[in-house]
């Protein structure tokens, strides 16, 4: 009898332990150059039952709801999701908020919570503008809707860098980071129990990333193939260096930081192909690299 209830415990210990592991799954690896392939921006950290969403480009709902469909992620179900991060207000990083705020809101249990920057309040009310409508429609007929106000979103717009979330195990650090002329713009740092990630969001070669960087599990930032860049013209080139990071600039900031695993996302080639990202950095590097694609999971 011993012997069954050290096994049973133990077997409950295991599962309570992998039902805890932190997962990241790319919900958008694409830029806003058009890629059936690719969504625009966007990650998901699960940990505990709860979905953390980083960037919400174009095409990522759909992404979620493929994760939640085929990937055992019920915590993307989207009505379900109830935290969303955006690291600035580019469009390629923002257009699916919307669909995130409004997919089955009136099916909502919790309010979705968005954290972004300064702008991010007028960008929501532009989408309470946008479905005035429908939202009516939804509210003032005999519809059923367990709370009438659930398509509002709470939002925080970030004064300051540091933790700008803590709950349930999960802190969420916001960063300054150089995206050329929009400012500010953020990367995020997230923390759980078992595991360390980066998200860049949008970025030039940053020494405040690369510190925030160092020795976390995952990694993930966006890149820019140099053979690519190299082939723009001038002011396309002053462009994106002030904007995007170059595959020799972030071999640096790998090699600085060495990361568990650096994924590259929110690819940008141009007329080189996308594999050039990934080779030119291994040219420098030597760690664990990724070309990211949607819906992968580390």
């Amino acid at each position: 009898m011993k012997t069954i209830a050290f096994t049973a415990l133990l077997a409950g210990l295991i599962a309570t332990s992998a039902q805890a592991e932190t997962r990241v799954i790319i919900l958008g690896s694409g830029t806003p150059v058009p890629n059936g392939e690719r969504a625009g921006a966007g990650v998901a950290v699960i940990h505990d039952g709860e979905a953390y969403i980083f960037d919400a480009g174009h095409g990522t709902v759909q992404r979620a709801v493929q994760a939640w469909k085929t990937m055992d992620a019920p915590e993307l179900n989207p009505p379900a999701i109830r935290q969303v991060f955006l690291s600035h207000l580019h469009s390629d990083h923002t257009l699916d908020y919307s669909e995130l705020a409004a997919t089955y809101w009136w099916r909502r249990e919790a309010r979705l919570n968005a954290y972004g920057p300064k702008g991010l309040q007028a960008m929501t009310d532009g989408y309470y503008a946008m479905q005035e409508v429908d939202i009516a429609l939804r509210t003032g007929g005999n519809q059923p809707v367990s709370d009438p106000t659930m398509y509002q979103v709470a939002v925080t717009e970030i004064a300051q860098d540091g933790v700008i979330f803590d709950q349930n195990g999960v802190t969420v650090e916001a960063f300054s980071v150089p995206h050329g002329d929009i400012k500010p713009a953020y990367g995020y740092k997230i923390t759980t129990p078992d595991k360390t990630i980066v998200f860049s969001g949008d970025t030039a070669y940053s020494e405040l990333l690369t510190e925030k960087a160092r020795g976390v599990d995952v990694l993930i930032h966006e890149v820019i193939s140099e053979e690519g860049w190299g082939a723009l013209e001038p002011d396309w080139q002053e462009y994106h260096h002030s904007s995007h990071t170059l595959t020799s600039e972030l071999a640096r900031i790998a090699i600085d930081a060495q990361p568990g695993v650096l994924v590259l996302s929110h690819i940008l080639h141009y007329g080189a192909p996308i594999e050039t990202a990934l080779t030119e950095v291994q040219a420098l590097y030597d760690g664990n690299v990724v070309l990211a694609s949607d819906l992968d999971e580390f």
